[in-house]
């Protein structure tokens, strides 16, 4: 499976406003590994970009003066995105700045380009309900290392997302392995029986202690909307 993690920077909030995309950072996932291939490009706008975005990415109007537009770089664009699942968090924002930038090139949709998009803030949210769950508390959650994140850029909030989303969805990753032991044939009928006995490892009472003190507090913070019930509960 291909996935691109996608980010943007744009000149403000709001692209019916008038607020348009200055930087576009991707990173390439083929079946939940990096594989180092990358689309990174900064965009002039052909506006001024608002004080309040400035100071989140520090991407100035004399910067992006001599940079490429949108209508430049949107062919090599689609070609990297096209076909994969997008990785994006809160998808709406960026999907909504690109799909604008798309329309102003009378290109199609970006869900025309891709097989469909992720919204890890979303996801978040129904992981970790009631609690913060921007870019920077999930780095800290799952302790991945942003200290090098001063200022917002889309390349490298987008490598900071891709572990986050491998993070968050670590479960998958045996799902994948038994789809590929499903796969593979079996060479010799015999080789099952010479296989020695599973070892089972029974949680100690510690462990099952900590477990419920877990779920309790998951139980607090949801709410009562725990799906795994506390013992005696």
């Amino acid at each position: 499976m291909r996935q691109v993690v996608l980010d943007t920077e744009t000149t403000g909030l709001d692209f019916r406003l008038g607020d348009r995309v200055i930087e576009i950072g991707c990173v390439e996932l083929l079946n939940r590994k990096l594989t180092g291939q990358r689309f990174h490009r900064y965009i002039n706008p052909d506006r001024e970009v608002e004080a309040g975005a400035l100071a989140v990415h520090g991407l100035s109007n004399e910067f992006l003066q001599d940079k490429p537009r949108f209508g430049e770089i949107v062919a090599e664009f689609l070609d990297f995105i096209r076909g994969a699942e997008l990785v994006i968090h809160n998808a709406a924002f960026d999907v909504g700045f690109l799909n604008n930038e798309l329309a102003l090139q009378k290109e199609s949709l970006l869900e025309q380009a891709c097989a469909g998009v992720v919204d890890t803030l979303k996801m978040a949210r129904e992981l970790h309900p009631g609690r913060r769950n921007s870019l920077d508390a999930l780095c800290e959650r799952y302790a991945i290392d942003n200290s090098g994140r001063t200022l917002h850029g889309a390349l490298l909030d987008a490598e900071l997302l891709a572990e986050v989303y491998l993070a968050m969805t670590r479960g998958q990753e045996s799902l994948i392995m038994e789809i590929d032991a499903a796969a593979t044939p079996v060479l010799q009928a015999g080789l099952a029986a010479q296989r020695p006995a599973l070892l089972v490892l029974r949680a100690s009472a510690d462990e099952l202690a900590e477990h419920e003190r877990v779920l309790a507090e998951i139980g607090k913070e949801s709410k009562g909307n725990c799906i795994w019930p506390v013992s005696g509960s």
